[in-house]
């Protein structure tokens, strides 16, 4: 059974459709990302999960307990984009009053820092921090009651990219260990690699719901292939393979899917003539872009 369960849920405000029958699921150990520009309805989305407000219809699951009851508060853990904690306290003092308010041990409150590298900072006033160290601030109170459930909202906004990294690596144990994570973003290029399966939300609506590979071949968007010819092979190269070439050795190619292992063959039998080749498949944003613009293109009923 999915941790979570969305079932043709829709939400309006004021005769605006935020949510129009929207029916996903995330599963124990799955990192599911969550697309959509500005106003496609992923805060409304996450803001009913949490209980923070009521749907209009459908149905939300969170591991058997109804969204905002007691049960699912307890097995949901929510990071901001922009975490806020009083600048005077120390890290270990304000994890230590969380940790009272949720009714645990606070002796937890050095462990969970250490978790996400805080340990030596532990006893700096928060004012001190830097943005990225507030985030993992956050990710520790996060993580309080092991929490089955993560609903991260833009939670890499301006960390730099050593702190990126390290936050990916611990969703990484996060969802090894079984969590659910539900993520939002608009750094499209470092979620290719971290997560498993990929939600577009388009004006209120679920227009995209697979794996990045599985987005790719039902968007079927062309493959460039650039190949490194030897010195002085490139216009041959570019001849016999009908591409264009640059910089005097480089050959550009782009073909469709269904032609991707028939120019590969093609560039296999060149090997005399080239010294190396690489294929760019379509990015995470070509294909956010493809399947939000085909949904803007749809006419409204």
């Amino acid at each position: 059974m999915p941790d979570l369960k969305l079932s043709a849920v829709t939400k309006r405000f004021d005769g605006v459709t935020a949510l129009e029958e929207l029916t996903l699921t995330v599963k124990a150990g799955e990192r599911v990302a969550l697309l959509g520009h500005n106003g496609a309805g992923k805060s409304t989305l996450m803001k009913i999960v949490l209980g923070l407000l009521p749907a209009d219809a459908g149905v939300i699951d969170v591991m058997g307990a109804a969204c905002g009851s007691r049960a699912a508060r307890a097995l949901c853990a929510y990071l901001p984009e922009n975490v806020a904690f009083h600048p005077a306290l120390s890290g270990l003092e304000q994890l230590q009053l969380f940790l009272k308010l949720r009714r645990q041990p606070p002796r937890a409150a050095l462990g969970l820092l250490e978790s996400v590298g805080l340990g030596e900072a532990a006893r700096r006033r928060i004012g001190t921090y830097s943005k990225g160290m507030r985030q993992r601030l956050g990710l520790a109170q996060a993580f309080i009651g092991k929490p089955k459930l993560l609903i991260l909202d833009e939670p890499t906004s301006g960390l730099d990219p050593v702190s990126r990294r390290d936050f990916y690596e611990i969703l990484d144990r996060l969802a090894a260990a079984g969590a659910a994570i539900l993520l939002s973003s608009h750094a499209l290029t470092e979620l290719e690699a971290r997560t498993d399966r990929i939600l577009i939300l388009s004006k209120g609506r679920l227009v995209a719901d697979d794996t990045l590979a599985g987005l790719r071949r039902r968007a079927s968007l062309p493959t460039r292939i650039q190949i490194a010819a030897r010195p002085g092979a490139a216009d041959e190269v570019a001849r016999k393979l009908t591409a264009g070439r640059h910089n005097g050795v480089m050959v550009d190619l782009v073909c469709g899917p269904e032609d991707k292992l028939a120019r590969l063959g093609e560039i296999a039998a060149l090997k005399d003539l080239i010294d190396d080749f690489e294929v760019i498949p379509p990015s995470l944003d070509d294909i956010y872009n493809h399947f939000s613009r085909k949904e803007a293109s749809c006419p409204v009923s």
